[in-house]
């Protein structure tokens, strides 16, 4: 586990394992931060799969274990889109 590789490039989700008591909703917000520095042209679902790898394995109870979880079911469900785009054409 390192801090502030390519797939952690600011260190945020290993610091989320490192800070005890933290809440699902600061590993949400940490998650967030984390996806946004990513760099544009990544791919997200196999880097949280690979995040998961490196602390899912040994955290299985930790927030940000769930928010990864969450995340990753987030990517595989398609979302309805909203607007004029999701109403049926005449």
């Amino acid at each position: 586990m390192s801090k502030g590789d390519a797939l952690d490039p600011k260190g945020l989700i290993y610091e989320s394992y490192q800070i005890e008591g933290i809440t699902k909703a600061e590993c949400r917000s940490i998650f967030l931060d984390w996806a946004l520095s990513l760099p544009l042209d990544t791919e997200t679902g196999p880097t949280i799969r690979l995040m998961l790898e490196r602390y899912g394995t040994t955290a299985d109870q930790h927030p940000m274990t769930d928010v990864m979880r969450e995340g990753l079911q987030g990517m595989a469900t398609p979302q309805r889109r909203g607007g004029w785009k999701s109403r049926p054409r005449h």
